[in-house]
């Protein structure tokens, strides 16, 4: 690096020794944004060493074009040196990150280590480098690192904050990657001024002819590689100088052009040697020169860069060649032949023995025609990938193995592979593509059932298909009679979904339930109970929850169960089992690292911990699963998660932020149509108005969910809605109106012994009742199990309270009232609890205060953040900041950076004394 490559760049200076300085005190990220040759490059080796100079350690790392689909290249150029510390970490973190490099035996099929579990040991990692000096991370041309890598880097972009560690990150210009979306403060490069560009060229061409000096400027646009680059090779090539300056050649294909007539004058040996180099995704002396001597058909000596060297092109040591800048990369390769070019991968390919995905990717570029036999072996390298926690890697080789195959047995195989993947990596037109491609290649039934399933992944659009759950049911029916039960479960999954979205009839409906049950299958399989909730969810319901209870005293099932069994007790309104299920399964999904299925995990449970008022574990929960469905890029998640906020938000009295959420949840639902959460938005206004004391409004919003002909309307959820309609239905029109719609849903629910729809059901008969049944309808009610849904049961007797007032039954009134109080705000429910505080001032009641509300001696739920709230709760348990980070995915230092904002808010000094604050009367 040369001063003149920094010329101009004063601010940016500042700024990145700002970031530099700052480390000691407080980590962050910076991303250099800018065209080829603006001076990225320069401004980071600047950082790297002013960073050094303060005793901050810098790991560094370059994308390379070439290595993009080598899985955790880049990861491990940025922290081979540190691999030492890695048996330091928590085993199972250590087995993920040496799995992730290849050294460790691959783990078996379906045990692949997750990505995220293989972020968070490297978080750890450097976590545990930056408790003795600052960290900086450096990674230049991040646009060309391995899929995999980036989503490392976003992970811990997300989480830097009070750590001494850093990262600087240089983007090339019209290069989007998955860090566009975090927000990371930016330092765009642009052009020099025209003084400054006068000034350096002066600078390093003091003597240039007034014409050509103009030409240069001209060209190079305030750039300042071109700056330098283009005197020199105008005057070596000025036969040249029209193409290298012509207006109409991009700038970056000039300096390409710039740096490619230096190769001219160059020897053949040097320039083979350059051409595998440049074709090579390592830069390992050896391994290149072996090569270029196969090439070249000769032996060919380190001496031979010595002539690119001299002329800056590249740099070398005895272990690795380097080009000075990736423009001369791609300047040797734009020089070459095709013809060439190819031979320089096979070259690579027959000199990698014992390095078989790269020997199979240098083949795979050496060919210029369809070949078979590699098509197998990148199959086998996407296996490989697969099993190393890099599925857009694996998807990458099976493309090339696609374009490249000839066997048309495999390639249907291969294309719903593919396809898979793309669904995996969030890539639906992609998928769909593939689907498209593979259904006609599908040769027999296994292959045609995945392609129907992968479908079910994208075909948002068409979820009240008719047609489409019938040919899951049909393709369900086909993989049992060959003998693939579990296929066919996974597709009447499906269907039994689509039921649930929409209520499709009941001979559809039975079919779905028919076929599952005569699978051979145990009667307690998660997914056959999944089966039954979905698709019967009233009429199965007592069956389902009976095997619940077995279930749940037998034990012994995994987590991925525990998630199903916990969405089949959320879908037919067994809250209270649903809470142990999806407690369980999340527990589990966070040791395994499956941050996409706990995000769908914490969603579940947050709604279920929403109905039943249940802050305490609720409220982490919420925010949580906002985070995590971010992180994992899960728009229909998310929207789940911000009604969850919403509902909470409302029943404890925030009015604001319940508004805000649910309309940001609203403008996701309409781009992503989806029936079910159109229904729980519709209830969640409902709710918002009950609590703004709007009765009209909210009996408006809920009533969609009754009406047919609405996009709200939904068969099932019409079980959640049942109480905010009967306590929105004030006036006599409304009243009669949710009679109406209670009358048939009392029937179709007659034979679920679920508590919540029972108790729901009870409620609403006796806030709808005619004043002579009124008495009898809420005894009836009152007797009904409430234990799981005390806020139902409050609302009851809140009820009860002012009917026996209005019915001049004051001093009867008062019990439930009091009672009804009380439950308000021990569960902090503040609308509520003001509404029962008036009825017994109306009531006659005394020393009932005219504000205030529940809770107000400030529960820890009220004093923390949601995160701190769960942190606190996690320390409380007796589990270290370590084991507390791994559980939520956060350095240990986080954790106790937040351990120390938390014992000042809650009044304590030490970690021993949380448990006793925490407590429900703490």
């Amino acid at each position: 690096m040369s001063d003149n490559e920094l010329f101009g760049r004063s601010n940016e200076l500042v700024a990145l020794g700002a970031l530099v300085d700052g480390l000691p005190e407080e980590g962050g990220a910076l991303v250099v944004r800018g065209a080829p040759g603006i001076g990225k490059s320069a401004l980071l080796s600047w950082a790297a060493h002013r960073a050094e100079r303060s005793g901050v350690t810098v790991l560094t790392a370059s994308g390379v074009e070439a290595e993009t689909h080598l899985p955790f290249a880049g990861l491990y150029q940025l922290t081979r040196t540190m691999l030492d510390r890695v048996p330091g970490l928590p085993p199972v973190q250590a087995e993920a990150l040496l799995g992730a490099f290849g050294m460790t035996e691959a783990p078996p099929t379906g045990h692949a280590p997750q990505l995220f579990m293989i972020a968070l040991a490297t978080l750890d990692l450097l976590g545990e480098a930056a408790a003795h000096a600052p960290v900086l991370l450096i990674v230049d041309d991040v646009q060309w690192l391995d899929p995999p890598t980036l989503d490392v880097l976003a992970f811990i972009a997300r989480r830097l904050g009070r750590e001494p560690l850093g990262m600087l990150l240089a983007i090339r210009d019209g290069h989007p990657t998955c860090l566009d979306t975090l927000a990371l403060r930016e330092l765009r490069l642009h052009p020099l001024t025209t003084v400054d560009a006068g000034a350096l060229l002066d600078a390093v061409e003091p003597r240039l002819e007034p014409p050509l000096r103009h030409r240069v400027l001209d060209a190079a646009a305030g750039n300042p590689l071109a700056l330098i680059e283009l005197p020199a090779a105008l005057r070596e090539r000025e036969a040249s100088a029209e193409a290298l300056t012509s207006s109409a050649v991009p700038l970056t294909s000039r300096l390409e052009r710039a740096f490619a007539s230096r190769l001219l004058d160059l020897p053949s040996d040097t320039r083979s040697v350059l051409l595998v180099a440049a074709s090579d995704d390592d830069g390992a002396l050896g391994e290149v020169l072996a090569a270029a001597s196969v090439l070249a058909g000769f032996d060919i000596s380190p001496e031979s860069l010595s002539p690119a060297a001299d002329i800056g092109l590249v740099t070398a040591d005895e272990y690795r060649i380097r080009f000075c800048h990736p423009l001369v990369r791609s300047a040797v390769l734009q020089a070459a032949s095709l013809a060439e070019r190819l031979a320089a991968h096979d070259a690579l390919a027959a000199v990698l023995d014992g390095q078989s995905d790269r020997r199979t990717w240098h083949r795979a570029a050496a060919t210029g025609r369809r070949d078979e036999s590699v098509a197998v072996e990148l199959d086998r390298t996407a296996a490989g990938a697969e099993a190393r926690g890099a599925p857009a890697v694996a998807l990458a080789a099976l493309e090339r193995s696609i374009a490249l195959g000839e066997n048309p047995s495999r390639m249907g195989k291969r294309l719903v592979k593919a396809a898979e993947l793309a669904l995996e990596l969030g890539r639906t037109n992609q998928a769909a593509a593939l689907v498209q491609s593979a259904a006609p290649l599908a040769a027999d039934v296994p292959e045609r059932a995945r392609t129907v399933l992968v479908g079910e992944g994208f075909d948002i659009d068409v979820s009240t298909s008719v047609p489409r759950l019938r040919l899951l049911i049909t393709t369900a029916e086909e993989a049992a009679s060959a003998g693939d039960p579990e296929l066919a479960l996974r597709l009447l999954r499906a269907a039994a979904r689509r039921c649930w979205w929409f209520d499709p009839g009941v001979a559809l409906r039975e079919r779905v339930v028919a076929a599952a049950e005569r699978l051979p299958v145990p009667e307690l399989h998660p997914d056959l109970l999944y089966v039954l909730a979905f698709a019967t969810p009233l009429e199965r319901g007592a069956t389902v929850i009976e095997r619940f209870e077995r279930l749940e005293s037998e034990g012994g099932y995994d987590a991925l169960a525990a998630a199903t069994l916990g969405a089949a007790a959320t879908a037919m309104g067994g809250y209270d089992h649903a809470v142990r299920f999806l407690r369980h399964a999340a527990a589990g999904l966070r040791a395994q690292g499956r941050l996409g299925l706990l995000a769908q995990t914490l969603v579940s449970l947050s709604f279920a911990s929403a109905h039943i008022v249940d802050r305490e574990s609720g409220l982490p929960s919420v925010a949580e699963a906002i985070r995590l469905a971010e992180e994992t890029v899960q728009a229909r998640w998310l929207t789940g998660a911000l009604i969850a906020k919403a509902h909470f938000s409302a029943v404890l009295g925030d009015l604001e932020t319940a508004q805000t959420a649910i309309e940001e949840a609203e403008r996701q639902t309409l781009a992503l149509a989806n029936p079910s959460n159109l229904a729980f938005i519709q209830i969640t206004r409902g709710l918002i108005g009950l609590a703004a004391g709007r009765h009209a409004e909210a009996f408006a919003c809920v009533w969609r969910v009754f009406d047919p002909a609405d996009p709200a309307h939904h068969p099932y959820l019409q079980t959640v809605a049942i109480p905010v309609l009967a306590e929105a239905a004030v006036s006599d029109e409304n009243r009669a109106a949710a009679r109406g719609v209670l009358r048939p849903l009392a029937a179709a629910a007659a034979a679920t012994t679920a508590r919540m729809i029972r108790a729901n059901l009870g409620f609403a008969h006796a806030l709808l009742a005619d004043d002579e049944d009124a008495e009898a309808s809420f005894r009836s009610a009152l007797a009904l199990d409430h234990s799981v849904d005390p806020f139902t049961r409050a609302r009851l007797l809140l009820a009860h309270g002012a009917w026996l007032r209005r019915r001049r039954r004051v001093m009867e009134s008062r019990v439930p009232l009091r009672i009804a109080r009380e439950c308000f705000a021990s569960l902090g429910t503040r609308p509520w609890y003001e509404r029962a505080c008036q009825e017994l001032r109306s009531a006659g009641e005394a020393g009932v205060p005219d504000k205030g509300g529940a809770q107000s001696d400030h529960a820890p739920w009220e004093l923390l953040t949601p995160q701190e709230l769960q942190i606190a709760q996690l320390a409380a348990t007796g589990l270290s900041n370590r084991e507390i980070g791994q559980q939520l995915y956060l350095s240990h230092r986080t954790v106790a950076a937040h351990l120390y904002r938390i014992y000042p808010k809650l009044g304590i000094t030490s970690r021993g004394q949380l448990r006793e604050k925490l407590q429900p009367d703490g």
